[in-house]
């Protein structure tokens, strides 16, 4: 909203200060501020809030320590991060940009199914909270949203360049004209080759693009139940969600600064994707809610995100990921999500199948997420967060690392 406020200032009236933004950074820097603000402000209250609800945490006995010490603390703190993540935005982004739209959408629909599951588990005492199966259809139906618009919205195109194809337009790079034209495109990044891109079309044994368009929708709903279900699990000590989610959003800041830029991306041999340098300003909003929200969830904490949070942290990230066409980067990106997310997988398959075969269920990890096991041989939960979040910064230089090492 103050983007187009300051540039009609700007064009009419030649006002002092306003040209300043028309710049991402600029935008971005503020958007990150006022995101930080928000959370840290307006955070307090709403523990407060929460805490007059009576909006706690009920606690399952799993013999951790310091476990029950986290019973009544307040929960659904996650409405604070989509506040903090949805206003920068609205005020710095440029509005009619399908992929700001596409997020914001996301963003508020995945807070919306996570919202409900903390409303069943605290206001109608039902641990289990939101059946599965009705969480499952929701995050299906946000993957199906965002696979259709990617695949069908005529403002979702990369840039090919070609020399000798028709000139849609020029730039002038390394003192030679280069002709490029923005088309639509079912090219991925594939990281660490040479060759670095792979067009979905390849898995289509027809040429038929609806089986093309299909079988991409299908990737988008895998990869956005995947990491908001892996976002959801690895909440389960205080500060790793919401640590791991600035590092990712931090990665893909820059990302997207590279995709959106004609220079660094001709540069890097990077996909460039017109328009998607706006999606800067909605990352560092996105930071700045996650490193806010840690003011308060880091341990000891004073509040949960709840799935309010978690799930749409992760979605988001997948989405960006999806957006920026680096979805292929995901599991190095998201390792701990990935990670936390197979310990789960692998721990009930394991424990299923030596029931079965055996007469006795065994396992792979004393307990399962894997902070929990890590928990179980007594090791400090403030050093586990810290050892995650270690971890978490090695993978993000590495997935930047691919960039250049192919």
């Amino acid at each position: 909203m103050l983007y187009y406020l300051f540039t009609y200032l700007d064009e009419q009236f030649d006002l002092i200060g306003a040209g300043v933004f028309q710049y991402i950074s600029f935008r971005a820097g503020m958007a990150a501020l006022i995101s930080l603000l928000i959370t840290i402000i307006f955070g307090k209250s709403l523990i407060r809030l929460l805490q007059k609800k009576q909006v706690g945490e009920s606690i399952r006995d799993l013999g951790l320590a310091g476990q029950m010490e986290k019973k009544g603390t307040p929960t659904m703190g996650g409405l604070i991060i989509i506040a903090a993540i949805v206003v920068p935005t609205l005020l710095f982004a440029k509005l009619d940009n399908v992929y700001i739209l596409l997020l914001l959408i996301t963003t508020v629909g995945l807070g919306l199914i996570g919202f409900l599951d903390d409303y069943i588990k605290v206001f109608k005492k039902d641990k289990k909270g939101l059946a599965g199966k009705f969480k499952v259809i929701g995050q299906v139906a946000i993957g199906l949203l965002v696979g259709l618009t990617l695949v069908f919205h005529p403002d979702v195109k990369v840039r090919e360049f070609d020399d000798t194809a028709a000139v849609e337009s020029q730039i002038e790079a390394d003192d030679q004209i280069q002709n490029y034209e923005d088309v639509k495109s079912n090219v991925t990044t594939v990281p660490f080759m040479k060759d670095n891109e792979l067009d979905y079309s390849k898995f289509n044994p027809t040429d038929d693009d609806l089986i093309t368009a299909a079988i991409y929708i299908l990737v988008a709903i895998f990869f956005i139940t995947a990491i908001s279900n892996g976002a959801n699990i690895t909440d389960g000590v205080d500060g790793l969600a919401a640590g791991t989610s600035a590092i990712i959003g931090l990665t893909l800041a820059i990302l997207a600064y590279i995709s959106g830029n004609a220079i660094f991306s001709d540069y890097l041999n990077v996909m460039f994707i017109p328009n998607s340098g706006e999606l800067v300003i909605f990352c560092t909003a996105f930071v700045g809610a996650c490193v806010g929200f840690l003011w308060y969830n880091s341990y000891p904490a004073q509040v949960f995100m709840g799935d309010t949070g978690s799930l749409s942290l992760g979605g988001i990230i997948a989405v960006l990921a999806l957006v920026l066409r680096k979805e292929l980067l995901i599991p190095v990106m998201c390792g701990i999500f990935v990670i936390e997310n197979m310990s789960v997988i692998m721990q009930v398959s394991y424990f299923k199948y030596t029931r079965k075969k055996y007469g006795e269920g065994r396992r792979i990890f004393k307990m399962s997420p894997l902070h929990h096991h890590y928990q179980k041989m007594e090791i400090p939960e403030a050093k586990i967060v810290t050892r995650f979040w270690i971890v978490g910064i090695l993978l993000a230089i590495m997935t930047l690392a691919t960039l250049k090492l192919r």
